[in-house]
C-alpha cells in the first residue's frame, strides 16, 4: 500500500457524540472529568490513547479548542504530529508541537500561514492548493516514512476520510453518557449520502474485538471492509 495503515481513534458518547456541545466552549476532555458517572473512568480512554501509533493525526481547530495556542512547551514525546489547519494554530501552538513531536508535519492549503515564517529543526509543511487527504498520507509514508498513523480528527474531516475510504481501522471507546443535540458533533460528520448510489461510500465495519471497561465504558475495535 502506498500510504500509511490508517486507525480512527475516538472517545465518544453512547450515542456517537465527539463533543459535548456545538459551541468550542464545551469539549470532552474539559467537560469529561467534572461529570459524576463519566469521571470515574475516563482515565481508560488516556491510557489506551498512550497505546497507539506513533503518528498522530489532528486537525488545528480541535488543537486551538483545547488551547495549544497558549500552553506551556511540553516535553518531547517519541510521536510525530500531523497537524491539518488553514487558520487555528497560531506561533505559540506550531512551538507547541515542535516542542512536543519527534517530527511536525502541518498540511496547509494557507500560502500565508505563519508557520511559513517560523525556523524549527522539527517542523515539516506539506502545502496543498486544495486539501487531499490520499496525497498527503502518500507523501507522509514516502517523504517522512510513516508507516502507521492514528487519525484523532474532528466530525467533518473524519467525513472526507470515510468517503474517501481512507481509513482502515476503527478504535472507540464509548462513555456511559447520551449528550444529544442535532448540531453536536459526532463521530463522522460532512456531507449525508443522498441518493441509493452512494451507499458504495459507506464504511462497513467487521468488529475485531470488544472489551467492557470499569465504569460501564467500552471499548470496540473494527477492521473497515472496503
Amino acid at each position: 500500500m502506498d500510504r500509511p495503515v490508517t486507525t480512527l481513534f475516538m472517545l465518544m458518547s453512547a450515542d456517537g457524540k465527539i463533543s459535548t456541545g456545538a459551541t468550542d466552549d464545551l469539549d470532552v476532555d474539559k467537560d469529561f472529568p467534572r461529570i459524576a458517572g463519566v469521571s470515574e473512568g475516563l482515565h481508560q480512554y488516556y491510557e489506551i490513547e498512550q497505546t497507539t501509533d506513533l503518528w498522530s493525526l489532528n486537525s488545528g481547530r480541535v488543537q486551538a479548542k483545547m488551547g495549544v495556542n497558549t500552553r506551556k512547551m511540553p516535553h518531547r514525546t517519541p510521536v510525530s504530529f500531523v497537524i491539518i489547519d488553514n487558520k487555528h494554530l497560531k506561533e505559540n501552538g506550531i512551538r507547541y508541537f515542535c516542542a512536543l513531536s519527534k517530527k511536525f508535519v502541518l498540511i496547509t492549503s494557507n500560502a500565508k500561514h505563519p508557520a511559513f515564517h517560523m525556523e524549527e529543526e522539527n517542523l515539516h509543511i506539506l502545502y496543498q492548493k486544495e486539501l487531499s487527504l490520499k496525497d498527503a498520507l502518500i507523501k507522509l509514508k514516502s517523504e517522512y516514512g510513516c508507516e502507521r498513523i492514528t487519525i484523532q480528527t474532528g466530525g467533518t474531516l473524519n467525513g472526507l476520510f470515510l468517503r474517501e475510504k481512507l481509513f482502515d481501522y476503527v478504535d472507540l471507546v464509548v462513555a456511559p453518557v447520551l449528550i444529544g443535540g442535532k448540531d453536536t458533533s459526532t463521530l463522522i460528520d460532512g456531507k449525508s449520502l443522498g441518493a441509493p448510489e452512494e451507499l458504495s461510500k459507506l464504511g462497513v465495519l467487521k468488529l475485531q474485538e470488544c472489551v467492557i471497561l470499569e465504569n460501564s465504558y467500552l471499548r470496540l475495535r473494527y477492521k473497515v471492509i472496503h
